[in-house]
């Protein structure tokens, strides 16, 4: 059961906390990974605003506010232990409202996903259950630190990459759309370790083996940082290949700002997680973009 710290328990929640269970400061990164498909896709968006509007919508308040509710309505007792304060242990989110909330946004979010074409549902019911695999029994592959940050990085930049490149081209992404949106998937995993580092003893105390609780914060985050590094490198490889000299020194740069970042958090890994989240990530999603623009012209020759 949740617990609550209210004298006299609501039976319905206040719109402020319906708001904060879909937490909108989580909306920005499968917004932005969508915008990079957009600009990855080589299609004028001026053209298409109605679809760009409607899946930056998709993609953020409506399937990541779904995932979020799903999560902490799944997640209530590790939250009473780490973050009582939440809406559902706080009891600002009283009975099951957690749960019908949820339900109702993943049809929702099915509902707008099917406005999008195939493209776009099929990835929209992609989204919806992997929501759903991450956070409920029997699957809750959140108990893993390797398939957890895994699922959340790809449903976060990779999945909504594709989607915003697929819908406006009305088709399959190219090769090098796909190559790079997987890598920056591939990498978004040591994001999400990283935001793993404020549940330690939660986690530990009921069996979810982040990489934070396995490792301990010291080695959990070398190896975040390195699995963020890994695939940008790569990435700046492939645009050499693909004679994109000046896109390839900007990726470059920002790995190196991001180096920089990830010295500082290496002083104080868990007091520091929250820093780099919001300082080293910045650069990793502004080398998205740059990787956009550098792969929206490329065109296999025969």
């Amino acid at each position: 059961m949740a617990v609550s710290d209210n004298i006299h328990p609501r039976s319905t929640p206040t719109p402020a906390a319906a708001l904060e269970l879909i937490k909108p400061v989580t909306w920005f990164p499968p917004m932005w990974a969508y915008l990079c498909g957009i600009v990855s896709s080589g299609v004028s968006p001026l053209d298409h605003w109605g679809l760009v509007l409607l899946g930056i919508v998709l993609a953020g308040p409506v399937v990541c506010g779904m995932s979020q509710a799903a999560n902490d309505w799944c997640d209530r007792h590790v939250d009473a232990i780490n973050e009582p304060h939440r809406p559902i242990p706080s009891g600002r989110i009283p009975g099951r409202w957690g749960l019908w909330i949820a339900l109702a946004m993943s049809a929702l979010s099915l509902a707008l996903g099917w406005t999008l074409g195939p493209w776009g549902f099929g990835a929209t019911v992609v989204g919806v259950a992997a929501a759903w695999a991450y956070s409920a029994e029997p699957v809750r592959l959140k108990r893993s630190g390797f398939w957890g940050p895994g699922l959340v990085g790809l449903c976060y930049e990779g999945l909504p990459w594709f989607t915003g490149a697929a819908v406006l081209a009305a088709g399959a992404p190219s090769f090098f759309v796909v190559t790079v949106a997987a890598l920056y998937a591939i990498g978004a995993h040591g994001i999400m370790t990283l935001n793993d580092f404020k549940a330690i003893e939660g986690d530990r105390a009921t069996g979810v083996r982040s990489l934070p609780a396995v490792l301990g914060p010291d080695v959990a985050a070398r190896v975040a940082c390195i699995t963020m590094a890994v695939p940008q490198v790569l990435v700046v490889t492939m645009l050499m290949i693909w004679d994109r000299p000046l896109h390839a020194l900007a990726v470059a740069a920002l790995i190196g700002a991001q180096v920089w970042a990830m010295t500082v958090l290496f002083r104080d890994p868990r007091g520091k997680a929250p820093w780099y989240n919001g300082t080293g990530v910045l650069f990793y999603v502004s080398g998205m973009m740059v990787t956009a623009f550098a792969v929206r012209t490329l065109e296999i020759v025969p």
